[in-house]
């Protein structure tokens, strides 16, 4: 009596079929004709699998396809695993970007962790259109239960979304497939993989979930991991509504000095949460945990208004000024420079431009042994002859400029003197007569650190 199982060339065959109609449905529908497209490459199986399938795509599409590959220099095999990648795009014509990696420790977050996030900006980097990832359904089901674990919401456990729009995109087009049918496509293409040892050590989360958890869902649950996919689309959607309902709280109540201050105030606390936490990333922070929300919401609103409020976050920090929450750059240590007439310098809180001009700004005949320094105290400038001296602390204030932003401007000092305040004006003593050479100056203070870039 013939068996109803598939045979092995039937299931290598439908794997085949699986894989290349996921591929083409997701750049039919995510990508426009002669488009360019880079395909992340780690040389391990599932990204083989991807870079196979779309160079068959390819041949077959009006499409520039690429690769990019990441040594991060992790591993002592790396170096081996980036000739694997050449080797693997020449045979198939695909030009192929190498980046390679030294990574340091950071404090208080783990080495493989700082590398993923360095590949992704490695990625985002590219000069293309679109980069296309190799995670499956095991991979987004494993992500789900890390979050899960972690105690994330709606936006954590919507794991890994398939698109995330930019310049490049990211596109994830064998997300809904299983890691059992992307082995079976390479077995029946016949591909070489390389495996990165370190995904067999169970001291890292993922591998744990992966080798000792996953096998025991999948025995006991027989639609793992697709209900685990599934359950991921669902958080997405809910976490689309709580954006747009930040959207709708925030119309009118953010702009670019940052969110009312009131408006959060007025807010019920699940609002209230949901707006913050949608206003920081929408800065490019990442979401903060439950408790440091609830404490950062707490300092924000809750504190007096002459309080100076300065709130650390993933490389920024978050402060309050005349009713605004802001994020900005953290402060900057105390500096002194030299300027030697160069039209640029580059200061620890921006870059200072210097142009020349006629009849306009400082007085190029005037300056001696410039040197630029941030503020320290007392400074004091003169403006006008019909105005008295004032103190720059006060002037600041008097344009209402945020004190994360005073503490880094930079002062123009010829010799001992004060010549100048960026964006206030220049010291009368220092000031250009009609058609004299001068130095007009624009300050430009750097935005704040965005959020790294993460498996998402």
């Amino acid at each position: 009596m013939a068996s109803s199982r598939k045979s092995p060339r039937a299931d290598k065959a439908s794997a085949v079929a699986a894989v290349d109609a996921a591929l083409a449905a997701a750049l039919a529908e995510h990508v426009v004709p002669h488009a360019r497209v880079a395909v992340a490459l780690s040389g391990g199986i599932d990204s083989m699998v991807l870079l196979d399938s779309a160079t068959v795509f390819a041949a077959r599409h009006p499409l520039t396809l690429s690769a990019i590959h990441v040594n991060h220099g992790l591993s002592p095999n790396a170096g081996r695993w980036t000739e694997f990648c050449a080797e693997q795009c020449a045979l198939r014509h695909v030009p192929l970007a190498t980046h390679r990696l030294q990574l340091e420790r950071r404090h208080g977050e783990s080495l493989e962790a700082h590398a993923r996030a360095a590949r992704y900006q490695c990625l985002l980097a590219a000069d293309v259109d679109m980069v296309v990832l190799a995670h499956h359904a095991d991979d987004q089901a494993e992500t789900l239960l890390l979050q899960l674990l972690r105690g994330a919401g709606p936006q954590g456990l919507a794991a890994m979304p398939r698109r995330r729009a930019g310049r490049p995109a990211l596109l994830r087009p064998l997300l809904e497939l299983t890691r059992t049918t992307l082995a079976a496509y390479a077995i029946a293409r016949g591909l070489a993989w390389v495996d990165d040892e370190s995904n067999a050590d169970r001291k890292h989360a993922r591998n744990f979930l992966r080798h000792e958890i996953a096998p025991l869902l999948a025995a006991y649950f027989p639609g793992y991991p697709a209900t685990l996919v599934r359950a991921a689309r669902h958080q997405t959607e809910a976490a689309e509504l709580a954006d747009a309902l930040a959207a709708i709280d925030a119309a009118g109540n953010v702009d670019a000095s940052g969110l009312d201050r009131a408006l959060l105030a007025q807010l019920p606390p699940v609002r209230a949460r949901n707006l913050l936490r949608w206003f920081l990333h929408e800065r490019g922070l990442r979401p903060p945990s439950e408790a440091r929300l609830n404490e950062m919401i707490k300092q924000l609103v809750g504190a007096g208004d002459d309080a100076r409020i300065r709130i650390a976050q993933d490389g920024a920090e978050i402060g309050r000024h005349r009713g605004r929450i802001a994020v900005h750059a953290r402060a900057v240590a105390p500096y002194e420079r030299i300027w030697e007439g160069e039209t640029e310098v580059c200061l620890p809180g921006g870059t200072l431009f210097f142009e020349r001009s006629r009849g306009a700004g400082l007085a190029a005949a005037k300056l001696d042994r410039v040197t630029l320094r941030s503020r320290g105290g007392g400074e004091r400038i003169r403006l006008a002859a019909n105005r008295p001296t004032h103190a720059v602390k006060k002037l600041l204030q008097d344009a209402r400029m945020p004190p994360w932003e005073r503490a880094s401007l930079p002062l123009i000092w010829s010799g001992d003197e004060l010549a100048a305040v960026p964006g206030i004006g220049v010291a009368l003593a220092f000031q250009t007569a009609p058609d004299e050479a001068g130095w007009t100056v624009d300050w430009r203070p750097v935005g704040p650190t965005r959020g790294r870039m993460h498996a998402d």
